[in-house]
């Protein structure tokens, strides 16, 4: 089995500033990254230059893999469309790889129809944006019940459609791909993997909320090895990033040790 490659989102320990963020990822011998622009001690809200970003990135000698996200990006309007080029840009000037694009999830824009269409246009608006600032765009379906681009075969179809692939990629979101009840991979489309678990006995799938996805051990209900092993067989090489929500995570005193545990157990089982 191929080795597993790990990286870590800021959302795994959003008290950090970016720098020290940095500094655990290297600590844990990681040497890619995902930063935020919904955190506090994020380097876009708080306004720390993207200069003095891709500067410390360079120092820890790490790859920042994306800019996590641009939300709504399936609503396109003329305020998404500057949004996405200031993100794009500071994706561009920090030496970001990619930028995450995350679908309207408040149960409109679900309809048969109407999601298809709305994903294409805001494909098709982005991708020349993207393309000149080559930046790759990662599609993130989410798998609640109420949000407006659930699967990952329907964003496949659509980037396929606008023959995009050198444009759009997707993230393989663990808890999201359970939610979903989606049994395709598409590992050959996939650009990045999420990995979270859930532990908690007493929440059903159906109630499982993004508070409940911690770091993945022998507890997890989301088959997270599972997910990452048959992605392997399929051929995907990419990073594994851990992006856990839970607060009992985002708490710990000590994140380098409990995220160190997760990496044994899991290089460990695949």
């Amino acid at each position: 089995m191929a080795q597993l490659h790990f990286a870590l989102n800021h959302m795994v320990a959003p008290q950090l500033s970016v720098q020290e963020f940095f500094r655990l990822a290297t600590s844990l011998g990681i040497d890619a990254v995902e930063i935020r622009n919904d955190l506090a001690n994020s380097a876009i809200l708080d306004g720390t230059s993207p200069d003095a970003v891709a500067r410390a990135a360079r120092e820890h000698r790490l790859t920042i893999l994306s800019i996590n996200a641009l939300q709504l990006f399936n609503d396109w309007s003329p305020e998404r469309k500057e949004e996405a080029k200031e993100l794009i840009g500071y994706a561009t000037a920090c030496g970001a790889k990619a930028l995450v694009l995350v679908p309207k999830n408040d149960g409109t824009g679900r309809a048969d129809g109407e999601r298809q269409k709305n994903l294409r246009q805001s494909l098709i608006e982005l991708k020349p944006l993207l393309d000149a600032a080559n930046i790759i765009g990662l599609v993130e379906p989410l798998g609640f019940e109420i949000c407006s681009l659930r699967s990952k075969a329907e964003a496949a179809a659509a980037i396929d459609a606008l023959e995009a692939r050198s444009t759009f990629r997707l993230v393989h979101d663990t808890f999201h791909h359970l939610l979903a009840g989606e049994d395709r991979l598409f590992a050959d489309l996939t650009g990045l993997v999420h990995i979270s678990g859930v532990s908690d006995p007493s929440v059903s799938l159906s109630e499982m909320r993004d508070p409940h996805r911690v770091l993945v051990d022998g507890k997890d209900r989301l088959d997270n090895l599972g997910q990452m092993k048959a992605l392997l067989a399929a051929g995907y090489r990419g990073p594994f990033s851990f992006e856990p929500f839970a607060a009992e995570v985002h708490g710990l005193e000590d994140p380098s040790s409990s995220i160190r545990a997760s990496m044994d157990f899991l290089t460990a089982r695949t």
